[in-house]
Formats: structure tokens, C-alpha cells, sequence
């Protein structure tokens, strides 16, 4: 696992959270959920985690799922 960066909800993300997770993101944002995200990349795919519960991620074919954590 590679640790990417970590923003606040709500402003802008960085330049290295994929095109195709932004989308989701703002999805997660609209909400009303509040945090920082940590984008982290595994097995080259990246994943946004928000530490109020959620995760978007994109699988191995392409999608992008957004989630609550599972326990």
C-alpha cells in the first residue's frame, strides 16, 4: 500500500485523486458528511477513505464504488 494525501472534505481535492473517483467524492460530500480524506493506492488502484465512514474505491475492472466502511 502506497499513502497518497490527505485533504479536508469539502475543498478541492489534489491533483493526484484520479479523474474517476472525484465524481463519488462529491457524491460522499453532498451528504453533509464532514472530515479529511486520505487517498491511498493498492495493488495500483486508488482508494479515498473519509474518517467519518466512507470509502470510495475503484475496482479491478473499472468501477468506482462509494461505501460506508464494512465492519
Amino acid at each position: 500500500m502506497q499513502l497518497g494525501t490527505r485533504w479536508a472534505a469539502g475543498s478541492e481535492a489534489p491533483a493526484s485523486v484520479p479523474a474517476a473517483l472525484r465524481p463519488a467524492i462529491a457524491e460522499v460530500e453532498a451528504r453533509g458528511l464532514r472530515g479529511h480524506w486520505t487517498l491511498t493506492w493498492l495493488e495500483g488502484r486508488a482508494t479515498a477513505e473519509l474518517d467519518s465512514g466512507w470509502e470510495v474505491l475503484q475496482t479491478a475492472s473499472g468501477d468506482v464504488i462509494a461505501r460506508p466502511f464494512e465492519d
